[in-house]
């Protein structure tokens, strides 16, 4: 199955998170490219909305992502892809530094003045538009345990069959539409793969608090 784009995913994915299992969730979209997707699951799902900013550790030369960081400073290596890389945990970590200036920047422009919302006993569910090596959604689901999230449910609309088993080392449950075994590119998924951008994101944002504030119950009523 092909997904006309972002929003369809969500739908989609949505229908899969749609039992009691996940009532009361709280739902966290990977910035950039999974707000959209997030977005539409939080709304089926009728769940709060917010974020995780996350930066991929590229190698230097070709840009192989090695692993990823996410706000809060939780951090995923792959070990496997820095041997290959030919390099070493210390020069990861520089390069995981030098993503913390951007990363910073992006939870300022993104988060505002809003508080950081609870996750101390909640039930989390993070979503992504598509998970290839799990070095993002990883670094994401660590920072969600170091909020105390009670359980870390990892969702997406195409999740790679390989990683499958890897991704469960840092989340309780994954969820996809489809989880094919051979090779593939995210983009190859959807009709309409366009870059994400800022202004995106805080659309996304502004929507998903608005429909949580008409959810919530009227004094009185």
């Amino acid at each position: 199955m092909r997904f006309h784009d972002r929003e369809h995913a969500g739908r989609l994915l949505a229908v899969k998170l749609g039992d009691d299992r996940y009532r009361d969730a709280v739902v966290l979209g990977l910035t950039r490219g999974g707000m959209p997707v997030a977005l539409e699951v939080a709304r089926q799902i009728e769940a709060p909305l917010d974020m995780v900013v996350v930066r991929k550790i590229r190698a230097p030369g070709p840009g192989e992502t090695v692993g990823a960081i996410a706000e809060g400073g939780a951090t995923f290596l792959n070990p496997t892809l820095l041997r290959e890389a030919g390099m070493g945990e210390r020069e990861a970590a520089a390069l995981a530094e030098a993503e913390v200036e951007e990363l910073a920047r992006r939870v300022r422009l993104y988060r505002s003045e809003r508080p950081v919302p609870r996750l101390a006993g909640q039930l989390v569910i993070v979503v992504d538009d598509g998970v290839l090596t799990g070095a993002s959604a990883r670094a994401a689901g660590r920072a969600a345990r170091q909020r105390g999230a009670r359980r870390v449910v990892l969702a997406a609309p195409v999740v790679a069959a390989a990683v499958e088993p890897e991704l469960r080392r840092d989340f309780d449950e994954v969820v996809a539409v489809e989880m094919p075994s051979e090779p593939f590119a995210i983009r190859e998924w959807y009709l309409r793969f366009e870059e994400v951008g800022d202004e995106e994101v805080l659309a996304c944002l502004r929507r998903g608090w608005e429909e949580a504030e008409w959810r919530q119950p009227r004094a009185g009523a």
